[in-house]
């Protein structure tokens, strides 16, 4: 339901706290705790000291709930009101700096995924030199620290061998796909202990079962934020479309 359907239901400033927590799904006290944190916008009172909202305060929630979805409820409880009061221009940049984040998850998550079956395919076979990588080399390949693939290594995820004896660190074939792999889940939010086991699996039995699974699963809740960001962006779109033109937006 767009802002003129509402408007037709509702003539404006129609809406109680708990009729916006019916139509988007939040209590009453989620709805006053988004206006409170800016989230929505103000709502006037009535004469009985009401809050009372209008068709945009109910696009300003699903907005919000989109957006929560797609990036998190904290970072969008500060993204939206930003979004909603800075310039067009602005806004636009910003909804698509978020989906060339989830792009960018994505595209590592099927890195991790080839990755896994090099690891399976290389399993028992010689370094291929030609393959080896220095630390910061691969630090840049993965966009991690140098500081973290030396953690993986001490938590045992990624293992390296080094040149000369005690030479700087080298990275073959597969400390690099393991590497990758380890980075993919990372960024998917999963713990150091999480990870190890997955990789003592695969080592121990070829069987790549566990990581594919979550790494499947990984995909498919990229694919679920990525739909929740395209309609949190035609809901700003709605918002901003109806905001009125003397607030000072360009």
């Amino acid at each position: 339901m767009d802002s003129s359907e509402l408007c037709a239901i509702n003539p404006p400033e129609d809406f109680s706290t708990a009729d916006i927590g019916r139509l988007v799904g939040y209590s009453t006290q989620q709805v006053r705790d988004l206006e409170r944190l800016g989230v929505l916008p103000p709502a006037p009172r009535a004469a009985n000291g009401y809050r009372r909202y209008d068709a945009r305060h109910v696009i300003a929630a699903r907005a919000y709930r989109a957006l929560a979805t797609a990036i998190g409820p904290v970072v969008a409880r500060t993204v939206l009101p930003a979004l909603a009061a800075g310039p067009v221009d602005d806004a636009a940049a910003r909804i698509d700096e978020l989906h060339a984040d989830l792009a960018l998850e994505r595209r590592r998550v099927h890195e991790a995924l080839r990755g896994l079956d090099a690891v399976l395919a290389e399993a028992g076979e010689e370094f291929d030199d030609g393959d080896a990588m220095t630390i910061g080399e691969l630090a840049q390949a993965l966009g991690v620290r140098a500081s973290a693939l030396r953690h993986w290594e001490r938590e045992e995820l990624v293992r390296t061998t080094r040149s000369e004896g005690s030479g700087p660190r080298i990275y073959g074939a597969l400390a690099v796909t393991e590497a990758r792999i380890v980075a993919a889940l990372r960024a998917g939010g999963y713990g150091i202990p999480a990870i190890r086991s997955i990789l003592q699996e695969v080592r121990a039995h070829g069987d790549p079962g566990d990581a594919q699974r979550i790494l499947q699963q990984r995909l498919a809740d990229l694919t679920r934020r990525s739909l929740a960001l395209l309609a949190a962006s035609g809901l700003l779109h709605d918002l901003l479309a109806s905001t009125p033109a003397d607030t000072g937006r360009e």
